[in-house]
């Protein structure tokens, strides 16, 4: 059996080389993503503002910033789990709330631009107004008791 452990030090080196290697590539796409996103919305915003139609576009450039911030966060945590070579559960939970809020604003302002307004529609919306609010609420008490862990953790080390 000696010799099984050089061959499973090779396995495991080769897998993380592999590990970094993709999460290379995904920070650079996701970084990418995130530039490309903040141009266009820089571009939106001031193009907006010289035609005096920014009030009107406010809501749309609250979605593309949130969603920047969405792009920014996972390659937050690309960054995190290149480095640390461990998966963080934090930059997942703030994703996840962001992602949630930023549908609880779209949703929003499409039922409220919406023509037509049926007692489904209506019945739909607030489901899943109601479901997306226990989600956020779900996800930010993690974050809360992630971080009173953290705390914890810490003070007991000092």
């Amino acid at each position: 059996m000696p010799e099984s452990q050089p061959t499973r030090t090779w396995i495991a080196r080769g897998f993380s080389l592999v590990e970094d290697i993709v999460y290379i590539g995904l920070g650079l796409i996701l970084a990418g993503s995130a530039l490309a996103l903040l141009i266009g919305g820089l571009i939106t915003f001031v193009q907006a503002l010289m035609a005096g139609t920014l009030a009107a576009n406010v809501i749309s450039l609250l979605d593309r910033i949130l969603l920047i911030l969405l792009v920014v966060e996972l390659l937050y945590t690309v960054q995190v789990s290149f480095r640390e070579h461990a998966v963080m559960p934090e930059p997942f939970l703030l994703v996840g709330l962001i992602a949630g809020i930023r549908r609880v604003l779209v949703l929003t302002v499409e039922f409220g631009q919406s023509p037509e307004k049926s007692d489904a529609m209506f019945q739909h919306f607030v489901i899943e107004l109601g479901v997306l609010t226990v989600l956020i609420v779900a996800l930010a008490i993690s974050l809360w008791i992630i971080g009173r862990r953290e705390t914890a953790s810490v003070a007991e080390r000092a």
